[in-house]
């Protein structure tokens, strides 16, 4: 029985961090147990305002396919890619911008949202107005069915419907509508400490260091697969109960940003002991945050070992990622095919 298949990606602008892990990487490795999973990694995407550093987004390239499998994305269960190494994708993008209406494009409203700060960073261009477009494409060439999303971006998925819907009906085709499937689990659950931090239809939110929504962009990220060093380096500069100016005062962990990280990384005991003991003045911060260093320093340590080792051994990452594109390379070539037949080019 064929299993559906579902296409996923990451931009590859940055280090991936635990907002990454636990709002999209944990669900990939669940997904791969009961789907036909395909992930990339979007470098076509990182380039639409990143394209003033080709090093960089380059370099993230491979780095972020190595957390992937380094948290348990099965290359023999998953199939791994990189975008730009796939030019059957570039083409089904290009036919796909011939059939989509501009003010298709013009309602997205990540894109009305961000027009001024696109323009000062310069990237208010063609490639960052048409990205739902070759989001579109990215599914659609592998013939994709499921895409998981927060609730956020399940407007962008409609989009990619739309367009393929549209295609279909022009060329009398069969690209599967991809499908929506929420990205909800115990762990986002979990995760969520305050209504007042929650996004729309309480999708995922992971609190920054500073008490922000984590963002690469506000740099208060706790990277994955950090040495520990430098993870106890960065929870010693979190932000604390703002009400708890001395050691000797009480805290409320309920408002503490730091404490939102014990409910991710530390155990139910941990949490219990760590709130009566915060609540009651029986340590001070820094005696909690070298506890919480400790916790995720613990959660990582599997993981880091299998990064060091994928790192001592280039050659098997590249067989990964060469495997894994050639795959994605011949499903592309049947897509077009089909395409090509319908459009009466062979």
């Amino acid at each position: 029985m064929t299993k559906p298949r579902v296409m996923s990606g990451m931009r590859t602008t940055n280090r991936l961090h635990i907002g990454n892990y636990f709002g999209a990487l944990k669900n990939w490795v669940e997904l791969q147990k009961e789907y036909d999973c395909f992930f990339g990694a979007m470098n076509w995407h990182a380039l639409t305002d990143a394209y003033k550093e080709p090093d960089v987004f380059k370099k993230y390239n491979r780095d972020i396919i190595i957390d992937w499998i380094a948290f348990g994305v099965d290359p023999e269960k998953s199939v791994i890619f990189i975008q730009s190494e796939i030019p059957e994708l570039m083409e089904l993008y290009m036919l796909f911008t011939m059939i989509t209406p501009l003010p298709w494009l013009d309602r997205v409203t990540t894109w009305k949202d961000s027009v001024e700060d696109l323009k000062k960073k310069d990237a208010h261009n063609l490639g960052r107005y048409a990205y739902p477009v070759l989001q579109a494409a990215d599914i659609s060439i592998v013939r994709g069915e499921i895409v998981p999303v927060g609730p956020d971006q399940v407007p962008h998925l409609e989009l990619a419907r739309e367009i393929v819907r549209r295609f279909n009906h022009l060329y009398k085709l069969k690209i599967p509508e991809p499908r929506a499937l929420l990205t909800t689990n115990k762990a986002q659950a979990e995760a969520q400490t305050d209504p007042t931090k929650t996004g729309s239809g309480n999708e995922l939110v992971i609190l920054g260091t500073d008490g922000r929504k984590m963002s690469k962009s506000y740099n208060n990220f706790v990277p994955l697969l950090a040495e520990p060093a430098e993870i106890e380096k960065i929870c010693m500069k979190m932000q604390t109960d703002p009400a708890r100016v001395t050691r000797t005062d009480p805290g409320n962990p309920d408002i503490c940003p730091e404490f939102t990280f014990h409910k991710l990384f530390s155990m139910a005991e941990d949490q219990r002991e760590i709130r009566n003991n915060c609540q009651k003045a029986l340590f001070g911060c820094g005696d909690c945050k070298k506890w919480l260093a400790k916790n995720i320093n613990g959660f990582m340590e599997k993981p880091l070992e299998k990064r060091k080792e994928l790192l001592n051994n280039p050659g098997q990452l590249d067989e990964i990622i060469n495997d894994g594109c050639k795959k994605v390379r011949a499903e592309g070539k049947k897509t077009l095919d089909e395409i090509h037949g319908a459009l009466g080019w062979k």
